[in-house]
């Protein structure tokens, strides 16, 4: 074969007859809703391919059931029964950073708590306690949504920047206020009636007394979701816990083996079991760690920038965590790499949002025929 020849072989090497998903974006010429837009996602590549996948998974945690699974005869006997089969569902661990309640995606998780769409959530103490900040003083979009601004200045005039967030540091004084009679009710508590507080005691009665419904704790409190945080002292909670240890004889003691205990049972029970983890750090270990006690999950999203060329577990992929037993083998999973602000509320909307907004159109019809029946009956 001659040197052009054998140019042009290298070059045009011939290709296997290949059958797949053939890449193809939205035509914009056509009116897309936003479901039709979320569709073509799975079409368009690179990460928008791994939100459509996130969005696959994620409606595969909220509509299984244990009736979807051959009967295993070895089961115990309420599991045989068709009812309870039908009504067990999967079990959907929830995780997020701090900075995400910061945001708004505070509203997008306090609606999948709101309305029982997840099981426990598990977070940083920033996590708690911005989501209760907000409930007495709102954080503020920067000037034109700028990251870069002097931290000098802002330190002067007592602003907070998160990102590009701004937090008046009288949120945090308003915080004091309201959370240190808390403290002195629990330490009372403690000592008379013996109360054993664990982190996810605390913050359940902290969304007991909040009394917001704007709240992710207010909600957790109502529909009794635990609410794990590990690294509960750090962050302003916290301070509050170190100044309150010089105003009382006796410090709130708070026990975190318990915690550890309830998740890792919890997770233990779940017939089936899915994570969905926005962000990284204690957060995203934490939950993964509870399902090594299983065997691993069933189901994992990942939502984070971490990279995993430093060896973090914040931006370890999926295949790590099946390494350690925390992902089953035969798990299914996706990590999208992106800013879960921009991503989060297309996945909610997608997978939860879409099927509440059908479920409420199809009640609203169901009330106008009966309406519209009472009325004929009436004539």
């Amino acid at each position: 074969m001659s040197g052009p020849e054998a140019a042009k072989a290298a070059v045009f090497v011939q290709s296997e007859d290949y059958q797949g998903t053939r890449i193809k974006g939205p035509d914009f010429n056509e009116p897309h809703s936003l479901q039709d837009l979320l569709n073509s996602y799975e079409r368009i590549g690179f990460q928008a391919n791994g939100l459509a996948r996130a969005i696959e998974l994620i409606d595969k945690m909220r509509t299984w059931r244990l009736s979807d699974e051959p009967i295993n005869p070895d089961s115990q006997t309420e599991e045989l029964d068709p009812q309870v089969r039908a009504e067990t569902k999967c079990s959907i661990f929830l995780g997020y950073t701090s900075n995400l309640v910061s945001s708004g995606l505070r509203e997008v998780i306090r609606f999948l708590v709101e309305h029982n769409y997840v099981s426990c959530l598990v977070t940083t103490a920033g996590g708690i306690e911005e989501d209760l900040i907000k409930c007495l003083g709102p954080t503020f979009l920067a000037p034109r949504g700028e990251f870069n601004h002097d931290g000098a200045g802002l330190r002067r005039r007592g602003l907070n920047r998160i990102g590009n967030l701004l937090v008046p540091n009288d949120n945090y004084c308003k915080f004091e206020d309201w959370v240190m009679p808390l403290l002195d009710q629990m330490v009372h508590e403690q000592e008379r009636d013996g109360v054993r507080w664990s982190p996810s005691k605390v913050i359940d009665r902290l969304g007991a007394e909040i009394n917001d419904e704007s709240s992710i704790l207010y909600w957790a409190h109502k529909n009794q979701i635990p609410v794990f945080c590990p690294a509960l002292t750090d962050g302003s909670l916290g301070d509050m816990m170190y100044f309150h240890t010089y105003k009382t004889e006796t410090p709130l003691s708070i026990d975190i083996v318990s915690d550890i205990r309830r998740l890792n049972d919890l997770s233990i029970k779940s017939k089936k079991a899915g994570m969905i983890i926005l962000g990284g750090g204690v957060c995203k270990h934490q939950i993964a760690n509870s399902m090594l006690f299983r065997n691993g999950a069933d189901f994992s999203v990942y939502i984070n920038t971490g990279q995993e060329f430093d060896g973090s577990d914040s931006g370890a992929r999926p295949d790590e965590a099946v390494s350690w037993g925390k992902i089953r083998i035969d798990g299914e999973s996706v990590k999208v790499y992106a800013d879960a602000t921009l991503v989060f509320p297309l996945v909610v909307a997608g997978t939860w949002g879409k099927a509440h907004w059908e479920r409420l159109a199809a009640e609203q019809k169901k009330d106008k025929a009966s309406q519209q029946q009472q009325q004929q009956q009436q004539q």
